[in-house]
């Protein structure tokens, strides 16, 4: 699979859609950030997993030496502001990568590098019970800045 030379490159490149494990499976997530629930379609990425990181509440898609594969959903109709406003949003540690989904397709995601990469996998449950209402929240005050250019600081 191809690296992104920098992840704001990916304008220039296909594909144009981008495969979802983590907190922006959660439609509250995605409104807050961007105003609008795009179109979703349920997929998996094999041979990787959404694995739980030391002291974050989100997850980190990493290689899964075992097989296996994380669970998750393809957005298909992301604007290019709408796909500056995820890249800003995302860590600056992700590195955003072509993989192949169970879709028979490939698509982009943002893999975890390694570091801090937990033995468990990310409990998507748990994140929406005790962690979903709190983040969206920060999400929609994090959008403002995000649409308008501005680093994410915090």
């Amino acid at each position: 699979m191809s690296v992104t030379s920098s992840r704001l490159a990916r304008f220039s490149q296909g594909p144009n859609v981008l495969f979802c494990y983590g907190t922006l499976r959660f439609d509250e997530v995605l409104k807050a950030l961007l105003g609008r629930i795009p179109e979703q379609v349920p997929a998996s990425t094999p041979g990787y997993r959404a694995a739980a990181l030391q002291g974050r509440v989100y997850p980190g898609l990493v290689v899964c030496a075992f097989g296996g594969s994380a669970p998750g959903l393809v957005l298909t109709d992301l604007s290019n502001d709408e796909w500056r406003i995820l890249d800003a949003f995302e860590h600056e540690r992700y590195e955003l990568r072509e993989v192949a989904l169970s879709t028979g397709e490939t698509g982009l995601t943002y893999v975890w590098p390694g570091g801090d990469v937990q033995d468990e996998d990310w409990d998507a449950t748990e994140f929406e019970q005790r962690h979903l209402a709190k983040y969206a929240a920060r999400c929609a005050r994090l959008a403002p800045r995000l649409a308008a250019g501005e680093p994410k600081g915090e």
